[in-house]
């Protein structure tokens, strides 16, 4: 907190990392808030929920004409962002070609549309977020070095809930009162068994997932307390349950990415309950010791430094 309240009195580039549901929004909104720029629009990029091709036309405008469909002129994001700030949300999945014209734009302050002949200029305070380990890609060739260091200034580190088990019953308190609002039914109190229960979960998900918990249980308790029984199997046991589906959204999304995702949070929780030991978490999912090492390494996975004896 004290690390966002002094990051948003400088007119600089924020990086903020963690894994998926740490809120990495609500930081970049909080940041805004309580800058010199909350009298202008925050407006938002998801990286990775805009087709590549589509990408620069979306940050950056175009022109009639520019392309296929292009009908008329449109401003972009970037400039729609003019006085205040411009959160790049998912950056890491940022096509490479991308990232040259996002540098470039950065550092001169000045946009091109696609199609366009002139440059303009833009004033937009960059946030931009990852869940992903983006010194690590930069070893791999996958993210600039330059643009990497261009947005992480004030670097801001949001750690996995499971983290920080203190900050749960807070987070409890405050959706319990959300979400009742938002139903239009009255707050209710969790017993103490259901407390501990969620205290002691690990929160793959993390806040979006205890958010998700708190207004399911407060839809369905049929008690005056929320209880134990209210909560779902993945909770009371401490083993998060396989989703019976998968939604892809309507905007498309990167797959490769998103299986990376799930099986950095899924490996980084078995090294943390196996104390770092790689042999031991490789057997906790499931993998071969060889398997697991190679994740890691590709995942900027960290462990124990053990290594594989043949015969």
């Amino acid at each position: 907190r004290r690390v966002v309240e002094k990051s948003a009195e400088l007119d600089v580039p924020i990086l903020i990392e963690g894994e998926t549901g740490t809120g990495k929004d609500l930081v970049a909104q909080a940041i805004h808030a309580h800058s010199g720029r909350a009298g202008g629009p925050i407006v938002t990029v998801n990286c990775a929920a805009v087709a590549q091709t589509l990408l620069e036309s979306e940050l950056f405008g175009h022109v009639k004409g520019a392309f296929s469909g292009a009908t008329a002129d449109r401003t972009g994001l970037a400039q729609s962002a003019e006085g205040g700030t411009l959160f790049l949300d998912e950056i890491g999945e940022m096509p490479t070609s991308m990232q040259v014209k996002l540098l470039r734009a950065l550092q001169e302050k000045r946009v091109r549309k696609v199609g366009g002949n002139r440059e303009e200029p833009v004033d937009a305070r960059i946030i931009a977020a990852t869940n992903r380990d983006l010194q690590q890609m930069v070893q791999e060739g996958l993210f600039r070095e330059d643009l990497f260091y261009r947005i992480n200034v004030i670097p801001i580190d949001l750690p996995p809930l499971r983290r920080r088990r203190e900050d749960v019953p807070l987070l409890v308190d405050y959706f319990l009162l959300k979400c009742s609002r938002e139903m239009g039914v009255e707050p209710k109190r969790v017993t103490v068994e259901a407390m501990k229960l969620l205290e002691g979960y690990d929160w793959p998900g993390n806040v979006r997932e205890l958010e998700n918990v708190i207004e399911r249980a407060l839809a369905l308790s049929a008690g005056e307390n929320l209880s134990a029984e209210d909560l779902p199997e993945q909770v009371r046991t401490g083993r998060p349950q396989p989703s019976d589906t998968v939604q892809l959204p309507a905007e498309g999304l990167a797959l490769e990415p998103y299986l990376d995702d799930i099986r950095r949070q899924l490996m980084a929780e078995a090294l943390d309950r196996c104390d770092g030991v790689q042999t031991q978490a490789a057997d906790l999912v499931g993998m071969s010791f060889r398997s697991f090492r190679y994740y890691a390494k590709k995942l900027g996975l960290t462990g124990g430094g053990e290594t594989e004896v043949d015969g």
